[in-house]
């Protein structure tokens, strides 16, 4: 048994658009795939969680065990970008302060104080497994995210980042782009 999805299983998941090559494991759970938006060759590994509002560009790998939570902000993921396992990004937050109360089961008018703003990976990001990303990070084009970070505020471009909360390290080499210059050329890439 295949286990990703096949092409006819694909069409009837209700997503909202997807291109060519696109792999959804079986065991991946799409929250809302009405507000999933997929591009071309994009994979999504088992024991991913997808809710709310995503869009996956052109050429991106989500490992196992990752949870995108987009709710109506939304994560937007561009070309290149990837995540490694066990990563978490978050569009959408309960406020812990305890001016709030907190749990999806709760009605909103008790949960006045949530935290919610789009997240964007640019071009040419990764996320190190074990990372949480929060709400209104933009993971800026070529930057790295080391394994076990907390991004809780917006990078530089070209860069290598880890820590509690995630610190700039040095600066990323940017020979990929030269790379995707050499695939763009080959005939093997397509829009």
């Amino acid at each position: 048994m295949n286990t990703f999805y096949s092409e006819e299983e694909l069409a009837g998941l209700g997503l909202k658009a997807y291109g060519k090559n696109v792999f959804i494991g079986r065991n991946a759970i799409l929250y809302n795939p009405e507000k999933l938006t997929l591009g071309h060759d994009v994979r999504i590994d088992d024991f991913t969680v997808i809710s709310g509002t995503v869009t996956l560009h052109n050429y991106i790998h989500i490992s196992h065990f990752c949870g995108l939570y987009g709710g109506d902000e939304g994560i937007e993921m561009m070309d290149f970008s990837g995540l490694s396992s066990k990563v978490n990004i978050y569009a959408v937050s309960d406020d812990y302060s305890g001016e709030s109360m907190t749990n999806p089961m709760v009605p909103m008018e008790y949960k006045k104080t949530m935290i919610s703003a789009k997240v964007l990976l640019e071009k040419h990001s990764i996320i190190g497994n074990n990372t949480a990303v929060l709400p209104g990070v933009t993971v800026s084009e070529g930057c790295s995210i080391g394994s076990m970070s907390l991004c809780s505020k917006s990078t530089e471009p070209w860069s290598v980042y880890a820590g509690i909360p995630a610190k700039k390290l040095k600066d990323r080499k940017k020979e990929i782009l030269e790379l995707e210059k050499r695939f763009k050329e080959s005939g093997e890439y397509y829009e």
